[in-house]
């Protein structure tokens, strides 16, 4: 007895169990778990470097995420279980709820009662002379004008005429809910899932290193009768390319393809604001297998498909465009310029004394179209992050872009050169440099972009340009800032400037003194090369003399214009030991001189022994492409085509049901019959009431 009775249990709990995956809730809790998820999967970029993410989140957040599998969620283990899940509900759903509509949309529902039929609340009854068969005959032939499928059945009491239209409605709830899974199955056959098994089960595993791609191992390949796949490929001008490369969280895989794909030329066209207008590509398909070629042309939404396998124009990059640069001191006292090679996507090495940096060239624009009336990045008032007690100074001796922030012009601003400086002990920062100096404020100066990781934005230094239209006359005043012999000579013609000729004794004396306080202040200003110099340093300065707080503006103001002059006067040193003619003081010079002394104080935060000027190039454009095979587009489509017809179907065919039941007049006594209407629908609309009215009017019409 106690066996039965388990038996029974467990036959309980799994028909609950079925209940439960099969019901509507269940299925609309998994729909809105997916939807978060692929919120997710959009929002947070996937398959992207593990230091990209550890950048953007921080080591605690990162290994959250990474246990939750939130970089790669459409292939996450519980992702494809709430997939598994959900086409387990449906599939239940339609078994349950299948048959007993096939059966219901074939059934005439013939075993209703006369009593029924009065109880209906669309119902009409006329009379009629003619014979009960004559009007069951009758009635037939005019459903069947109207569009209904009859039948007939004899009743010991008179006759049914059964009628049904629209009864395929309920085709549309089993063609909708099977299109939710063969679009889940479709999708599910074109995600990397298939890759997934490969890594899980082949031993397939990503390649972390470098080298040339011919000699990848085969546990890093993936084989041509790999099912499907999504990868890119970037190919430069002339180049060709046999694979796609497949990015992985922490690697990539190769897939090799039946064909070498060689980009003759890159055709791409701009809009004024600078954005691309049209991209395409010139190529040459060489078949593996029969070594044949063929040209072609790929371009955006116009793919190449050759041997199942498309190939979308994606995107263009840089193919390793050949640069010239100069490089200028950033720290020490040396001002001496040298010459420096490189080509994007590789690196340079670089020395700098005991140092040695790697210069990581990683991207090359031969035009940039900025908004330079708008307040970005590139026009960052220099100096914002000084201390607030210099600002009412700063005002007086620097201009701020946001001045132009109402010109929306849009201008070419030339090309810029984008690169990684890495030390010897791995760390790096990203620089973007311009090739051409901008207007800013009515200024011309070099834009020098630096940001410490990806996630950041670019702050930009603007190093001032000067009659010559470049920046040797701003590096001499660098280098001659970090000299201390030059400081002192500039401090002491300060000095010396500061006192009128025939002065007294006591004036002369005080010379003596304002030339230590000149030359105090640029050595403060210079700081130490450590970063702890610039007008953050002459602020710190003033606070630590204990300068009572109403007189704090007044000191401000002091130092900036001791500052000021003194700057002149060092430039002046330094033109003079580079053998060059000393320069006149002039409203340019003097715009010349602010601007340089903002740039000094923000070089302190630069974070490179150097700076790179872009003198010459040699453009060499690449094409991205992207290439991919997806066997379950097809089966996708059928899934979408079943969707429409089963959404059309349950919204846009309404079934109806209508009886006729036929009875002779007088018990049979008389001549002549009685009919007894009644119809039903599954949504009672105002067309349906129309249709009654029509329907009873017409059956109860005379012949």
């Amino acid at each position: 007895m106690s066996a039965v009775t388990d038996t029974s249990t467990r036959q309980t709990h799994a028909a609950d169990l079925i209940e439960l995956i099969s019901s509507m809730r269940f299925a609309i809790s998994l729909l809105a778990i997916i939807a978060i998820s692929a919120m997710i999967g959009t929002v947070m970029p996937q398959n992207a470097p593990m230091p990209n993410y550890v950048d953007q989140f921080g080591p605690f957040w990162f290994e959250i995420f990474k246990h939750l599998g939130l970089y790669a969620v459409y292939s996450a283990w519980w992702f494809l279980l709430i997939l598994i899940f959900l086409i387990a509900s449906t599939a239940l759903c339609i078994t349950r709820n299948g048959p007993k509509m096939l059966r219901d949309m074939r059934s005439w529902r013939e075993n209703v009662r006369e009593e029924s039929l009065r109880n209906f609340h669309h119902k009409a009854i006329w009379t009629t002379p003619l014979s009960r068969a004559g009007l069951a005959a009758q009635s037939m032939a005019r459903l069947v004008d109207a569009g209904y499928q009859v039948k007939l059945v004899d009743k010991p009491q008179g006759t049914l005429v059964a009628a049904k239209k629209g009864a395929f409605n309920k085709l549309g709830y089993i063609f909708a809910h099977s299109a939710i899974i063969v679009i889940l199955l479709g999708g599910m056959l074109d995600s990397d899932l298939p890759i997934r098994f490969q890594q899980w089960f082949m031993g397939k595993t990503p390649f972390t290193g470098s080298g040339v791609i011919a000699q990848i191992p085969p546990q890093h390949r993936l084989s041509l009768n790999n099912p499907t796949f999504r990868g890119n490929t970037e190919i430069p001008e002339g180049g060709s390319s046999p694979v796609a490369i497949i990015p992985q969280a922490n690697g990539v895989l190769v897939q090799d393809l039946p064909f070498t794909i060689e980009l003759k030329k890159f055709h791409i066209d701009f809009y004024s604001t600078g954005m691309p207008k049209l991209f395409a590509s010139d190529v040459v398909i060489r078949d593996h297998e029969t070594n044949q070629t063929f040209p072609a042309t790929i371009e955006v939404n116009k793919p190449l498909i050759y041997k199942g396998v498309a190939v979308y124009q994606s995107s263009f990059g840089d193919g390793g465009s050949k640069l010239t640069l100069t490089g200028f001191p950033m720290t020490g006292a040396d001002a001496t310029a040298f010459p420096l090679k490189g080509e994007v996507n590789s690196a340079t090495a670089l020395k700098r004394g005991a140092e040695q940096y790697s210069v990581e060239w990683s991207g090359f624009r031969p035009f940039n179209v900025e908004n330079m009336g708008s307040q970005d990045a590139r026009a960052v008032k220099q100096g914002e992050s000084l201390n607030a007690q210099l600002s009412a100074s700063l005002d007086k001796h620097s201009g701020s872009a946001a001045k132009n922030a109402n010109n929306k012009d849009l201008k070419n601003v030339g090309p810029s050169v984008q690169y990684k400086l890495r030390d010897s002990t791995g760390q790096a920062r990203e620089y973007q440099n311009y090739m051409q100096p901008v207007t800013i404020d009515g200024a011309q100066v070099y834009l020098s972009g630096m940001r410490a990781s990806e996630a950041e934005a670019f702050r930009f230094l603007r190093i001032p340009a000067d009659d010559e239209h470049s920046v040797r006359d701003w590096m001499r005043l660098r280098a001659a800032l970090a000299d201390p012999a030059l400081r002192s000579e500039a401090a002491a013609r300060y000095a010396r400037q500061a006192i009128p000729p025939g002065a007294s004794a006591e004036s002369i004396a005080l010379s003596g003194q304002l030339k230590e306080s000149t030359e105090r202040t640029l050595a403060i200003f210079a700081g130490t090369g450590k970063g702890d110099g610039g007008l953050a340093a002459v602020a710190n300065f003033i606070q630590s003399i204990k300068v009572p707080q109403e007189e704090q503006t007044k000191a401000a103001n002091i130092f900036m214009k001791m500052l000021d002059g003194s700057l002149w006067h060092l430039w002046q040193v330094a033109r003079e030991h580079a053998g060059l003619p000393a320069l006149a003081p002039s409203e340019t010079h003097a715009r010349f001189l602010q601007l340089s002394m903002l740039a000094l104080s923000d070089s302190m935060f630069y974070g490179a022994p150097v700076y790179l000027q872009l003198d010459e190039f040699v453009e060499v454009k690449a094409s991205v492409l992207q290439v991919s095979r997806s066997p379950g587009k097809k089966v996708v489509y059928l899934g979408c085509f079943l969707l429409i017809l089963g959404v059309f179907s349950m919204f846009y065919i309404r079934e109806r049901r209508l009886w006729i039941w036929i009875s002779d007049k007088d018990g049979g006594n008389g001549t002549g019959s009685e009919g007894l209407m009644a119809m039903s629908t599954q949504r009672k609309t105002l067309d349906f009431e129309h249709e009654f009215k029509d329907m009873e009017a017409r059956l109860a019409q005379s012949a």
